[in-house]
């Protein structure tokens, strides 16, 4: 029902954009990207130990693909910097509840820079470099697409900052920080995509 109810705010906007006030929109963007925020910072309770890798397994990228795909470029990609800032000053919003700087220099941390940039490319590929359309109206392919393209990013980034904390190779970290997790980026991709498809009827 939270997404639900985000969603429709989403789509408030573009109904009556026309006649809506710079301010307010950006005020009520803002909004919606510390919403977005905050659901991330609720999927990252979600976590535990992999058997395959010392990074756990946590939904966080689950709501970088929900931003993306919702927000567009600009308001998803400053949902999750707003998410990184929030854990940084000291909202448990992090991994296990953690939170501060520490997370963000240790050996998970390439994941979390890279979702700004990740959700900001999902929006990119989902809608385009400005407008911002109905996911629903957008084919599963290209949502898919967008997606592939986001966690290929997200673990880029995060191997490399794998491979700096724990002084291993590349090929190593990708092994046990990339390859260990494609199953379960897998699954979130498609309850990402039942989000979006089931949407109405689950407001119905």
């Amino acid at each position: 029902m939270l997404l639900v109810g985000l969603q429709k705010s989403v789509y408030m906007k573009t109904q009556s954009e026309s006649v809506t006030l710079v301010g307010d929109a950006v005020t009520t963007n803002l909004a919606r990207a510390a919403l977005f925020a905050a659901l991330t910072g609720a999927f990252a309770y979600v976590s535990f130990p992999s058997p395959l890798s010392p990074v756990p397994i946590t939904l966080q990228v689950m709501g970088v693909f929900l931003a993306g795909v919702y927000l567009g470029p600009v308001w998803g990609g400053l949902s999750m910097a707003v998410y990184l800032g929030a854990g940084a000053v000291g909202a448990p919003i992090f991994s296990g509840g953690t939170a501060g700087i520490g997370p963000l220099l240790g050996f998970t941390g390439g994941y979390l820079w890279s979702y700004p940039f990740a959700a900001a490319l999902i929006g990119f590929l989902a809608h385009g470099p400005s407008s911002l359309s109905d996911p629903q109206k957008q084919s599963t392919v290209r949502l898919i697409g967008a997606m592939v393209a986001g966690t290929v990013l997200i673990y880029t980034l995060g191997t490399v900052g794998f491979a700096i904390v724990q002084n291993v190779g590349l090929i190593d970290a990708f092994l046990v920080s990339a390859v260990a997790f494609i199953p379960f980026e897998a699954i979130k991709m498609a309850a990402t995509i039942g989000i979006v498809r089931n949407e109405h009827a689950v407001a119905n």
